[in-house]
């Protein structure tokens, strides 16, 4: 018996599909048994599988269990919940091997997919390929495991209390924040965690619904922030968290109404760890604001530019013994005092820790941030078959000008008025451009220069085209 996946559907960090179209239980079920075989050939037994609130969900995971047993393995089930939990049920228990969250993350209702993680490592790129490959070639272990179900959100919402260790619970208590877990898998754990911390909490769209009524689940687009800002500002409250729809990545609104981004975020992580560990190794993607890596050095750290991905950061960390590192998507990855992984809700109680222990609000936090000027994250589509091409030609002529650039992911080049980036989406069929500068001068030069690479490789310039199809 052999099985072979719609070609869209496994991509770099996970694998992803339409419901009905390009993914269904067939798929799962052939992920079970791959990745059951690949995980008992490294002498593994048992995975831990989890999954999001999407009306697929169920049947997905119900598919892959059987997929899992079918190859040998034995199954820990831990029910609905968000992805970062399902990463907790791996890292935390001795006995399990590997992991799987069912979950559609930030995509629209239809879609679906898995998040993997094998023996403590991301599990992505080559091994999804092989993944396939097995499938395609029916190159399967038979064998008959068992399933048993583990309760593991309390233990999980005990472990991220921890943050607070060593922090006077009287100095929180009149701490008032927002929570929009923007009916994602993060609500019933959310719910939990926020009964269990100090001050006022108000809370946005707990109930799980795939279907996602109130707001698309994507907190680094700031129209999907509204609600949460309307609560900050209605109850008066220091700042507000959001999350995605699978709780692993988070949107922050200080009290004053304005969106912390994700590089933003880690100036105020950052800031706080290297009180305790002068020197460490800051990582943060190429989108990442240059002010982010000044404030890194500024404050004794040694800041790392690395590429965009969260299997790739999380690698890259392991590689480099960094114990903090973020990317402008929202994940941010804490391995000082946690488990290396990116996880929404523990972000949220960090960001708690990390004002009190700087002894400044998260609103005075986001005051101090040097005011850069940039554009959104511009997404344009390009043929698959250009976009790596296209990539390639941009950075050979960069290479032969006397332009400062930096190839670690695409090309970021630095000049005199700020910076600007073109890089080929891993995920997608699309370019992504971003510029920052400290003037809008600066920053109409920069995206100029990004429209004169873009015109000699004969695609469209991103100031006609913009993000979405619409001028800028």
């Amino acid at each position: 018996m052999t099985h072979s996946f719609h070609p869209t559907v496994l991509r770099e960090y996970d694998i992803r599909g339409i419901i009905g179209e390009t993914l269904g239980a067939d798929d799962a079920r052939a992920i079970g048994r791959s990745f059951g075989s690949m995980l008992a050939e490294a002498g593994g037994r048992k995975v831990a599988v989890g999954y999001d609130g999407r009306v697929s969900s169920p049947m997905l995971e119900h598919a892959l269990v059987e997929g899992l047993n079918a190859s040998g393995m034995d199954v820990v089930r831990i029910g609905m919940g968000p992805t970062p939990m399902l990463y907790y049920a791996e890292a935390s228990a001795e006995d399990v091997d590997g992991g799987i969250e069912i979950t559609g993350s930030h995509n629209p209702a239809n879609y679906n997919g898995f998040k993997m993680v094998f023996q403590g490592r991301p599990f992505f790129g080559a091994d999804i390929q092989e993944l396939g490959r097995r499938s395609s070639a029916g190159e399967w272990v038979d064998g008959s495991g068992s399933v048993e179900d583990r309760d593991v959100i309390d233990a999980y919402i005990a472990r991220m209390l921890e943050a607070l260790d060593g922090i006077d619970p009287a100095s929180l208590a009149g701490l008032k924040v927002g929570w929009d877990a923007g009916n994602g898998a993060a609500g019933p754990a959310l719910e939990k965690l926020a009964a269990r911390l100090p001050g006022e909490h108000h809370l946005l769209f707990t109930d799980v619904d795939g279907e996602f009524p109130n707001h698309h689940p994507d907190p680094t687009v700031e129209e999907n922030l509204a609600d949460l800002r309307n609560l900050v500002a209605e109850k008066s409250l220091d700042f507000g968290v959001a999350f995605d729809g699978d709780g692993d990545r988070i949107g922050a609104i200080d009290g004053e109404g304005r969106v912390i981004w994700g590089d933003q975020l880690l100036m105020v992580f950052a800031e706080d760890l290297l009180t305790r560990r002068k020197g460490a190794t800051i990582i943060a993607d190429v989108k990442a604001s240059r002010a982010l890596f000044d404030h890194v050095a500024a404050h004794g750290g040694e800041p790392l530019m690395w590429k965009t991905g969260h299997s790739l950061i999380k690698s890259k960390m392991k590689e480099t013994g960094s114990p903090l590192a973020g990317e402008m998507s929202g994940h941010v990855f804490f391995a000082d005092e946690y488990y290396g992984y990116d996880d929404a809700l523990y972000a949220g109680v960090r960001l708690i820790a990390a004002a009190a222990r700087l002894g400044k609000s998260v609103t005075e936090l986001r005051s101090a941030m040097p005011p850069m000027i940039n554009t959104p994250e511009m997404r344009f589509q390009v043929d698959e078959s250009r976009k790596f091409a296209a990539i390639g030609e941009i950075a050979g002529r960069v290479a032969a000008s006397d332009a400062v650039a930096d190839t670690t992911d695409g090309v970021r080049v630095t000049t005199d008025d700020g910076w600007w980036l073109l890089r080929a989406s891993n995920t997608q069929d699309v370019l992504v451009a971003r510029a920052e500068s400290e003037s809008e001068e600066g920053l109409a030069r920069l995206v100029a220069q990004i429209d004169e690479q873009l015109a000699a490789s004969g695609l469209e310039p991103v100031t006609e085209s913009g993000p979405t199809g619409g001028k800028l």
